[in-house]
């Protein structure tokens, strides 16, 4: 029982997997055009689903909590971009440039909905806002994560963002969202008694992108540009930088007065990115660049944070019961 809390979990071996077979299979003409047009419809289908189920009344009943939304937003998309541009100096020697590129990237994203809402339940934080945090970020980052990689980009020396690569994004992801919440008042009580069916189209689009961007990157020499000594330095940059977001929200929320239910909402809310976010958005705004070497930093930043976040949310749901009554109160106040 020990062990297995620190064993990968299915998706994550499904991810494995993937890469294994893109690296010893890779598709290749037709193949990987029928497979393109497959990505991007499953993607569709993916946020066209995701608005489909997202709850009105849990926006509306906790976006009066704003000191908090603005904090959680603000070290999505505020904290992280700067750690990705000031620990550039440190960090970049241990990557390559294209996979520090990545890691830029990984800076820009928008935070989880179902990780981030799971996590704090399971610590017994305050979860309506939980769940307005996390989804305000998921749909503020359509539109901010495109104009942050043009940010970073420069900075990188890679040139500006196209408005065209902005208005892939709308189209691609925005739009289908924007059906779904039209069309939640007839399907939205369907899509949520059949969340398993959002959970299999989310893991598969994610792992036809995966497999797709590998594919392209394994052909163009991937697993030659980035041996064991500079993996194991990408982990050690997304470790870093997930640990410095975990201090400064933990931290940060006390020193801002934030109880302990709110504290909890920050957390795992304002240190997460989106791996189901990330990988389309990736697809759209780097398209002419390696792929491969961009959503890698996702990939491994993805697993950490779970593993990271299971055992803190543990540690959080250990304190003590009168803590508890308060995050009850604070929740019931959201409501």
């Amino acid at each position: 029982m020990f062990l297995r809390r620190f064993l990968p979990d299915r998706f994550t071996c499904a991810l494995i997997t993937t890469v294994i077979l893109a690296s010893l299979l890779p598709c290749r003409g037709a193949a990987a055009s029928l497979f393109e047009v497959l990505t991007d419809a499953a993607i569709a289908l993916l946020f066209f689903l995701h608005g489909a189920k997202l709850s009105r009344e849990a926006v509306v009943a906790g976006m009066t909590h704003w000191r908090l939304h603005l904090t959680v937003l603000a070290s999505t998309f505020v904290l992280f971009p700067l750690l990705g541009w000031l620990l550039r100096p440190l960090l970049s020697p241990l990557v390559t440039p294209d996979l520090y590129l990545g890691v830029l990237f990984l800076c820009t994203l928008p935070s989880t909905v179902q990780s981030s809402i799971a996590f704090t339940s399971m610590a017994r934080g305050n979860i309506p806002a939980a769940i307005c945090a996390a989804s305000a970020s998921s749909l503020l980052g359509i539109f901010i994560t495109p104009l942050l990689v043009g940010v970073m980009l420069e900075s990188h020396g890679q040139g500006g963002m196209s408005w065209n690569a902005v208005g892939g994004i709308v189209m691609q992801l925005l739009v289908p969202f924007v059906a779904g919440q039209v069309a939640q008042r007839w399907i939205g009580g369907w899509v949520g008694r059949h969340r398993a069916m959002l959970t299999y189209v989310d893991q598969g689009s994610i792992l036809l992108v995966v497999y797709t961007a590998f594919s392209a990157a394994v052909l163009q020499g991937l697993w030659k540009q980035v041996p064991l000594t500079v993996l194991i330095g990408l982990l050690v940059v997304n470790a870093i930088l997930l640990a410095v977001a975990l201090v400064v929200t933990r931290y940060g929320s006390r020193a801002l007065g934030f109880g302990r239910a709110d504290e909890i909402t920050i957390v795992f809310c304002g240190s997460k990115k989106s791996l189901a976010s990330g990988v389309p958005m990736a697809k759209v705004l780097f398209a002419g660049h390696p792929l491969g070497t961009i959503v890698l930093p996702i990939m491994l930043f993805h697993q950490i944070q779970l593993m990271t976040c299971a055992v803190l949310a543990r540690r959080y749901a250990a304190r003590p019961e009168e803590v508890t009554r308060e995050a009850a109160e604070q929740a019931q106040v959201v409501r």
